[in-house]
């Protein structure tokens, strides 16, 4: 069903709502892939030295984190088509920076799984609101360069997240973290609630933010879960490759020792560059599906690489796949704008929120996934193998079947 036209001023990519909406994911990202950098160093100082309680014990944490942000994708993204975008960037954005801080503080493991768990509820919100109010916010013809913008900028705080950790310790940097992230608030000020949305929530007769309404019409049904499972690929580089680089180090016979927190830093380096040219392409080429699909195949090409084509090699040549390994699931932010082109103004937020939090709480059935397949196969080798090459053929499926929705009007809602 329409809505009433808004007709947008001439804009420039470089609005208010782009420029928050970057700076608000810079530091999103920044927090959420911190306890990656420093799980080891943090786990170490809790009391935590094994090897292989550092792996399961961190393993559970980032279950926890992500666990969080399943509760919190589905919060933050009803409010937001309830309440409206703008209160969903205040409200996140508050709590992962006080459950940051308090992570500063942490004496155990305990307490440690818990404030992720907060934490996780927190970061969910940023992005599907921030995506959200920029596609509505630019005219269809320059959303994708809007959100490309915010992805380019946003990812680049894994790089700062990784050098806070490594010059200032683990408790410093969640301290910066949560500070950055209250610093922020202040220039929510700036920026204005999507038209889109206050036109239709003067309609009191529209229903807004009903997540259910998802699941009863196998249509719209259908469309919501091929764009979740576009994004699992993307984790399950980031929450299994990347994050357990020391151990599949050790696995592949390296040469040196590598850290979570490097393999981390250049797959985001890698990142900045993937959804740069991702956003751009699709812009290139009008056309969303095909660039989602060039980067899923050179993704499943780099996940080859990562496992089979390092064996005995050095630590820098680990590195330098990791950081064109993660180019490859530069994709996330065009992930993230298809969700939101799918879908219509009173749905809009809750897709564009749950879907990039539900492909990140993959992780925690990818987790037990690969963990099993690890030792049903021999190793974590094969294991990854596996889980890796399904993901992809699964996401690559969605994308092929996904209705194209490069320069769709956005302007309506569902019935």
């Amino acid at each position: 069903m329409p809505v009433q036209a808004v007709s947008p001023p001439k804009y420039t990519v470089f609005t208010a709502a782009v420029i928050v909406a970057a700076l608000g994911y810079f530091v999103d990202i920044y927090d959420l892939i911190l306890f990656s950098i420093v799980r080891v160093e943090s786990l170490k100082d809790l009391g935590v030295t094994a090897a292989a309680e550092l792996t399961d014990k961190g393993l559970f944490l980032i279950n926890m984190q992500m666990g969080g942000m399943l509760v919190g994708g589905i919060l933050w993204g009803i409010l937001g088509d309830k309440k409206g975008r703008l209160s969903v960037l205040f409200g996140s954005i508050l709590l992962y920076s006080l459950a940051n801080i308090a992570n500063g503080f942490v004496t155990s493991v305990e307490q440690y799984a818990w404030l992720r768990l907060i934490a996780g509820i927190g970061l969910a919100g940023e992005l599907g609101a921030g995506i959200t109010l920029v596609s509505e916010s630019l005219p269809k013809e320059k959303r994708g360069y809007g959100t490309m913008v915010v992805a380019t900028v946003g990812v680049s705080g894994a790089m700062l997240g990784y050098w806070v950790g490594q010059k200032l310790g683990w408790r410093n940097a969640y301290f910066v973290g949560g500070g950055l992230g209250l610093a922020l608030l202040v220039l929510r000020v700036s920026v204005f609630e999507s038209g889109m949305f206050q036109q239709v929530q003067a309609q009191t007769d529209v229903v807004r933010g009903n997540f259910l309404s998802l699941f009863t019409n196998p249509v719209r049904l259908g469309k919501y879960l091929r764009v979740l499972l576009i994004g699992v690929p993307l984790w399950f580089v980031v929450g299994i490759l990347v994050t357990l680089a020391p151990e599949f180090g050790r696995a592949l016979g390296l040469t040196g020792e590598v850290t979570a927190g490097l393999a981390v830093f250049w797959c985001y380096f890698g990142l900045v560059f993937g959804d740069f040219f991702s956003g751009a392409l699709s812009q290139y080429w009008h056309s969303r599906n095909k660039a989602l699909q060039v980067f899923l195949v050179f993704c499943a090409v780099l996940v080859g690489v990562y496992l089979f084509g390092v064996q005995g090699a050095s630590p820098a040549t680990f590195y330098g796949v990791c950081f064109v390994l993660g180019m490859s699931v530069g994709f996330w932010a065009l992930f993230v704008t298809v969700a939101a082109e799918q879908f219509g103004t009173n749905l809009r937020a809750t897709v564009a929120t749950t879907a990039p939090n539900f492909a990140r709480g993959a992780v925690v059935g990818l987790v037990p996934a690969f963990k099993y397949l690890s030792g049903a196969l021999g190793g974590i080798i094969p294991g990854a193998a596996v889980l890796g090459a399904l993901t992809l053929v699964v996401a690559f499926w969605a994308v092929r079947t996904l209705p194209e929705s490069y320069g769709k009007d956005l302007n309506y809602v569902e019935e």
